[in-house]
Formats: C-alpha cells, structure tokens, sequence
C-alpha cells in the first residue's frame, strides 16, 4: 500500500510510483588533470607522472559489470566523460570505455557521446582518433582567450593555445562547446565581452558561461583573490545575455546558450546524424532528443547538452569512475549512489567489486526539492506533467510551495508550463529555497 508523509501544515508527500522509468544516460568520471586550478572543486587530482591509464580502465569495467543489474533492459540516450580531464587519456582507451559500455548496454546509435578537454592538451591526431572512437561532441574549456586571466586561473594554456585547440576541434566536431567563465580577478565588463566576441569568431553551436564562484575546500577559498564586485559581474552577465541574444543563441539554462539554425557540418570526417542543427519542428537529422524539445519544440534547441538537459530535467544516470554520483529510478523509489573518491581507493575497490560507496533512498519528503533544484534551472520553465513523469508523485506534492513562488514574483505558470521569471533566475537560491519544508513530527 502507498504510504504518504505528512508536512507542516497538512500536506501529504506519497511515495513515487512510476508508470515509466525517466531516460537514462551514462556519465564516466576520469579524475585527473595536468595541474589542479585553484577554483575547481570537482574531484580531479593533479597527474604526478604517467596515470594507470589501463589500470583504470579495467576499473571502469569492473564497476560497470557490478551496477548492470540496476539498469538491465534501459536504453541510454547520452554519455559524457568529464573530469578531470579525460583528453588526457589516450584515444585507445577512451575507445576501450566506449567498446565496453556499448557491449554491456543499450545505447541509442545516435546517442550524444562527450568527451571535455582542455587546450593544453590538445593534440590534432588525437582529436581525430577521439572521434573515430565515437565520441561525437567536444567541450573545450577555453575560460578566457587573456593571458592575464588565464594566469590568474592557474591555467596551463595561454590564449594563443586555446585559439588552436578551437580550429582542430572544428576539424573534427562540428558538435563542440566551449567554457568561459567571467567575473575573474581584475576583469572588466568589457574585457568579459571581449572573450565573447573572440569565441563568436569560432561559430560553436554551444557556449557554456560560467559566473566564477569561491568555492570550500578550495585554494581560492583558502587564499581568496580580488574579484569584481556584484555591480560589474552582473554587468558581465547582462553584456553576455544580449551579445549572445543578438548573436542567434538561446539562453536556455541559467550558464548554457544554443546556436539557433543550421550549425555547419564539419568537412573532414563523416558526421552521421549530427551534421544539421536546426529547431526542432523544422527539417532535424536527429530525432527527439528529450521532453524539453518535444514539448517546447520552438524553444531549445537541437544544439542544446542532450546529457545536461537529462539533469536537468531530473532524469537518470548512472555514474561510474572515482567519486561519480549516480541517480536511479525504479518502480516505487529514487536512489542516488556515489562511488569512492579518491583514485587509487576507487580502483582497489571497483577491483574488488564494492566500488560504491554510498547508497541511499530518497526520501518522498525530498524529491519535490531535488526535482525543482534541477528544472528550475531551464530558462525556459518545465512541462507541469513533467513533474508526475519524473518525481513519481502528483504536482499537488509542491502546490503549496509553487503558490507562494508565485505570490513573491519567482515563478510565472499555467495549466501546462512553469518558469522562473527573470527575478527567480536571478534570485535562485531564495526561488529554491522555499521548497526546503521541514517534517512535522507524525
């Protein structure tokens, strides 16, 4: 029998029950970079000699083939290898993750597969191996094209590099993203803008711009640097909001923008399904990629993250590599699992078949929460039924919180769609926090 949580004042959480099972993606953590930035919280450690690049590969298997029971029978529609940076892998074993992913699961033929790399790593022969390997989408994290800022972010690039990795990325991904960050030590509004217009040169169908933040556990954080104060950074965002607007590119979610129309085909390798991007309800060699698109079809575009609209959208995706965090959906509950952080842990333990290092059960009370801190990130608002789709329980579950993200100007909705207004995406972190309730003692 269902059971329901009861909440301050009155309301009633059940437990999720899914008439299907939200799409699936796989994400693949490879967690090591050439030298640490001082911004970066991810789980990424600094490569001290050659990394035990077959070694983790075996891991990655090993800890694939102990998860498959969770998924048998699902189809996955994305992977994306982040990190770290995986460019510097070989292709050869970025081959052998993809071979072995594919003989284990059932991805799509047509899938998004993403590999990130960075332009210090660039090399033109492995990019094109990279691609015969199936990775069919580049993210190249550019930050800045300024040699100032690039030094201030400890990059290993300068801008001269990240101009090349651009024209060989071109060469061989007609699918590419590019990262720049804005708000860094001694920028100005104009030498953010500056960044954007050199990007723009390069045509790319997705420019993900990302407000720099100071994060814990950090070297900034331990020794913080002098950033522009709220005033310019939020002049930075306004100057990249209207720039990318007037440049043909939807701001779809809060740090990404699409390339509206066609996106140019690349001229050396054969680009299969992904050689036209136009929106969808118009002539598209892809299919549908996810609800956004079939619903909102005038909106997103077919060059948006197909893996980060999945997250957003609060599907599922299982997670593997050092320190991946996983989300599940069956029948009657929502799981979030994360595997053990540090690399040579990880792989003595995918060795030993417990690479998992925490699993835990949603609880009802949370998943309005979880579902809002993921789709109220899109721009462009969320499908109401999305939320029985993919949260497993009736929207009547968040009513209350919805109605008074309404009353304080944070979200505008009808029947069929909700959306943060200018105020609430601007605003987020207060827009989220109203679907934080407490539970009432029962």
């Amino acid at each position: 029998m269902t059971q329901a949580v009861k909440l301050n004042p009155g309301s009633l959480i059940l437990n999720p029950a899914f008439k299907a099972l939200p799409q699936l993606s796989l994400y693949i953590h490879i967690p090591w970079c050439a030298r640490k930035c001082p911004y970066c919280d991810f789980n990424s450690h600094e490569a001290r000699g050659a990394v035990p690049e077959e070694r983790y590969v075996a891991a990655l298997i090993a800890d694939l083939d102990e998860t498959l029971p969770q998924v048998w029978g699902r189809r996955v529609h994305s992977v994306f290898l982040g990190g770290g940076t995986p460019s510097l892998f070989s292709a050869r074993a970025i081959d052998a993750i993809l071979a072995a992913a594919r003989a284990r699961l059932a991805i799509d033929p047509d899938a998004e597969i993403t590999l990130e790399a960075n332009p210090g790593t660039v090399e033109a022969e492995k990019f094109r191996d990279f691609r015969a390997a199936g990775v069919n989408r580049l993210s190249l994290g550019i930050q800045s094209f300024d040699p100032r800022h690039l030094k201030s972010l400890g990059r290993i690039h300068d801008g001269g590099e990240a101009r090349r990795a651009i024209e060989i990325a071109r060469r061989n991904f007609d699918n590419l993203n590019l990262d720049l960050m804005y708000g860094l030590p001694g920028q100005s509004p104009e030498q953010a803008r500056a960044d954007i217009e050199t990007a723009l040169e390069y045509e790319p169908p997705h420019l993900s711009c990302y407000h720099l933040t100071i994060e814990p556990n950090t070297y900034f954080h331990r020794f913080p640097p002098r950033l522009p104060d709220d005033d310019a950074t939020a002049a930075m965002q306004d100057t990249i909001d209207a720039r990318l607007e007037e440049a043909g590119y939807d701001h779809y979610e809060i740090s990404a923008f699409a390339k509206r129309g066609k996106r140019t085909p690349i001229t050396n390798h054969e680009s299969r399904s992904n050689d036209v991007c136009r929106v969808m309800g118009r002539e598209s060699t892809r299919r549908c990629l996810t609800w956004t698109l079939e619903r909102d079809e005038s909106r997103i575009t077919d060059c948006a993250c197909r893996h980060n609209l999945n997250y957003w959208t609060f599907g599922d995706y299982l997670g593997i590599g050092a320190g991946a965090h996983g989300k599940l959906s069956f029948r009657d509950r929502i799981v979030r699992e994360a595997r053990v952080k540090l690399p040579e842990r990880y792989m003595q333990a995918a060795e030993a078949g417990n690479a998992v290092q925490e699993h835990r059960e949603v609880e009802p009370t949370d998943i309005p929460f979880e579902f809002m801190m993921n789709a109220l990130r899109l721009n462009h608002g969320f499908s109401a039924s999305l939320f029985e789709e993919r949260a497993g329980q009736p929207l009547t579950a968040a009513l209350r919180e919805l109605d008074e993200a309404e009353r304080r100007g944070l979200i505008e909705r009808d029947h069929a769609r909700i959306a943060p207004t200018r105020l609430g995406r601007r605003f987020l972190n207060d827009l989220l926090q109203i679907f934080l309730r407490e539970k009432a003692a029962v």
